[in-house]
């Protein structure tokens, strides 16, 4: 009789008690502050969302706050749109990936750097020849890119691949940069810069496991000042590196406000996606698009 009795008023206490939860839940995503501002003029409205370009699966779902700048939004911007390499000029790519023939990368990196270089080859199992005549800003990204993977992460995962997929005959796409812009960037440093940015990729290789945690927590957890700690970390430990980040961060930053200012006064509402570090610091984005007036939120 206890069982008969009692049965469906637990199975009720335990509904009760579940959707209680469910509540609870949402009400803590909504209360956790993301990596996501709401930057507001007189007529438009422009959502800043952070981007970590390689992720796991085990990161999505997003947050729904996140997800709903996106649903407000009608135009989607980002730093590039990958997900349309026929605007890419190929042979330029070429051009600034591979030196040409007769020439090399021991023709462009010191003695010492070009031996590390090889050492690093030999631990890795590649034999030099085979990225002798790569630039090495390239061979930077493509070592960083191979131990991400490795380690689980994936560009198809990125947050802006995300939103590009999202956004695919949905909602209008448009670039505060271009992918050419950027190659031509990146292939811009001096042989010095190239060579300092190489070796400091390779040295940093163990450590990108436990770097690439931080950043996600830091991330997830909409933390400014460890996204700010983790992007500074590289010149502390090589000065000459300084330059380099100044034209990866600094110089494009003052482009993306300007770009950003103009989605500010066209009356539709964008979700910008870039890189989490352009956002963090004195000479980020955010700073800037304070100081020039408009109110900056966290979400």
């Amino acid at each position: 009789m206890w069982r008969k009795a009692h049965c469906p008023s637990l199975i009720v206490l335990v509904c009760v008690l579940l959707a209680s939860l469910a509540v609870a839940r949402t009400a803590v995503a909504q209360q956790q502050k993301n990596f996501l501002w709401r930057v507001q003029s007189k007529t438009a409205t422009a959502y800043i969302l952070g981007s970590v370009h390689f992720l796991k699966p085990e990161n999505y779902p997003l947050n729904p706050v996140i997800e709903r700048a996106f649903e407000r939004s009608s135009v989607l911007a980002v730093e590039a749109n990958v997900n349309d390499p026929g605007k890419l000029d190929l042979q330029n790519l070429m051009d600034r990936v591979f030196y040409p023939e007769n020439d090399g990368l021991d023709k462009h990196v010191s003695r010492e750097a070009y031996q590390y270089i090889e050492n690093q080859m030999g631990k890795l199992g590649l034999p030099l020849e085979m990225v002798s005549r790569q630039r090495p800003w390239f061979l930077a990204l493509t070592f960083e890119a191979l131990e991400l993977m490795r380690l689980g992460f994936d560009p198809q995962y990125g947050i802006d691949m995300h939103f590009l997929s999202k956004a695919q005959g949905a909602k209008s796409i448009v670039e505060l940069e271009s992918l050419d812009e950027q190659i031509n960037m990146l292939s811009g440093f001096s042989d010095v810069e190239q060579e300092a940015f190489l070796v400091y990729t390779l040295k940093n290789l163990k450590a990108l496991g436990p770097q690439s945690k931080e950043v996600v927590r830091a991330w997830t957890a909409g933390d400014t000042r460890a996204i700010e700690s983790v992007v500074s970390q590289s010149v502390k430990e090589d000065p000459r590196l300084v330059p380099v980040l100044r034209r990866l961060l600094d110089d494009r930053n003052g482009k993306m406000v300007s770009k950003i200012e103009g989605y500010l006064r066209s009356g539709q509402t964008h979700l910008v996606v870039v890189g989490a570090g352009h956002l963090v610091g004195d000479k980020g984005i955010l700073k800037a698009l304070r100081d020039r007036g408009f109110l900056v939120q966290q979400l």
